[in-house]
């Protein structure tokens, strides 16, 4: 297994590093832990130590009793410099969670602790995981400095969105789950073992491996409930199955994946961040929160095109009624707005259910309405696809043609469309099948 270095910097999210350590460990990883002055407020160092089974480092001049060994390793019989040595043994060095302040360290290369000393002598790979208030995740600064490190070949876990910290305050901001940051790692390592042993695809498969490392993917999943009364909804038949078979294989291309799900009971991928909508408007509001900083939008989800005007704030009575009447209203079309917003460089993916004929011109018709890079038509007519079913037979459709995706495994069609966004973005070779996937 993997030597793993863990910084962990100021925040209320430093609780959070417990559960990493615990998992790496038992997952079989040695990890050794630095942490910053503001760090020891929140989890003191005996926690981690307790852990990992090793000291924990937190100043520049604390003498390490393993000389910049990793557990089970035979230390050196000189004392080495501690920021050089510990770094220099790890296989990984993951720094979570990143404070603003220390992104902005990390980003203009300042060195002024001993984790920051580390992370600038660092010769392995380097994961980022930050967590802080939503406004300051938000800064352009913050944004920047980010983009800095992405640029110099760092990888960062984007946080989540959902309860911070502070009583009340609700947004992006809140550290990735443990299991997703560990996943990320190990993605990480498996990829640098395949390169230093030198192997190679097999014949034929072109390798997809981190292709899409550093970019951001944002899914809708599932479909939109929108309330008549205080227990009754119009839904759409979805289940979700679509939109997450799209985030897997994103997470295996290496992207940073978010997933709007609405009303999705499927398992969940622990190496992506899920944000839970029930209504068009919580799902139109989830995704505009997170569009801008997405590269790359597929947008699977099933939103109800009307929904109640006046639904009832209880429970409506059959009693003495032999009819209801809804009054029924537009949802706002949340795929064309977010398109009409994209700045140079996204690229956005529709969904289409269709049923029966001349559904192809409808949906060459959208793409073109809706200023979308493709669309991806499924005739929902056919039996044995589409709505939770595990298989699905789809039609990309692009503006340079329609690409037939033949009846598979709902993964195996995700896999096809993210081959036709990878065309799109000009990162892969048109199929050599005639224009047939799958």
């Amino acid at each position: 297994m993997a030597r793993i270095l863990l910084g962990v910097t100021g925040g209320i999210a430093a609780y959070k590093a417990l559960e990493l350590v615990r998992l790496a460990t038992g997952s079989g990883h040695a990890v050794r832990v630095i942490q910053t002055t503001a760090s020891q407020r929140f989890v003191g160092p005996a926690s981690f130590a307790g852990l990992t089974g090793a000291p924990v480092l937190c100043g520049e001049h604390d003498p390490d009793p393993l000389r910049g060994a990793f557990p089970g390793d035979e230390g050196p019989a000189h004392a080495p410099l501690s920021h050089l040595a510990l770094v220099a043994n790890a296989d990984l060095l993951v720094i979570a969670p990143a404070s603003a302040n220390t992104l902005a360290k990390l980003a203009h290369g300042l060195a002024d602790n001993l984790l920051t000393n580390a992370a600038l002598a660092a010769g392995c790979p380097v994961v980022v995981a930050p967590a802080m208030n939503d406004r300051m995740y938000e800064h352009p600064a913050t944004q920047a400095n980010l983009d800095v490190l992405r640029a110099r070949g760092a990888t960062v876990v984007d946080p989540g969105c959902g309860r911070l910290g502070s009583p009340g305050e609700w947004g992006t901001g809140r550290l990735a789950e443990p299991a997703e940051i560990l996943a990320v790692c190990e993605d990480l390592l498996a990829s640098a073992r395949s390169t230093a042993d030198g192997r190679s695809p097999a014949p034929g498969v072109r390798p997809v491996g981190r292709t899409w490392s550093g970019l951001r993917v944002l899914v809708s999943a599932g479909g939109t409930r929108e309330p008549i009364d205080a227990v009754r909804y119009l839904a759409n038949n979805s289940s979700g199955r679509m939109g997450f078979a799209l985030a897997d294989a994103a997470v295996a291309r290496g992207a940073g994946v978010a997933v709007v799900a609405a009303n999705v009971s499927l398992a969940r991928n622990p190496a992506v961040r899920y944000v839970d909508v029930s209504s068009a408007a919580e799902l139109e509001a989830a995704c505009a929160a997170e569009f801008d900083r997405a590269d790359i939008l597929l947008m699977a989800a099933a939103v109800a095109d009307f929904r109640p005007a006046s639904p009832a704030a209880g429970k409506l009575s059959k009693d003495g009624r032999d009819h209801l009447s809804l009054a029924l209203e537009p949802t706002a079309d949340i795929l064309t707005g977010l398109a009409a917003r994209r700045r140079p460089g996204q690229t956005v993916v529709g969904f289409a259910a269709e049923h029966g004929a001349g559904g192809l011109a409808r949906a060459r018709a959208k793409l073109s309405r809706k200023r979308l890079d493709a669309i991806v038509l499924n005739d929902v007519a056919t039996p044995g696809i589409g709505f939770d079913s595990p298989e699905n037979e789809v039609t990309i459709v692009t503006a340079g043609g329609d690409e037939p995706v033949a009846r598979a495994a709902k993964h195996d069609v995700a896999v096809a469309v993210l081959e036709a966004v990878d065309r799109l973005r000009g990162g892969s070779p048109p199929p050599a099948t005639g224009g047939m996937l799958g």
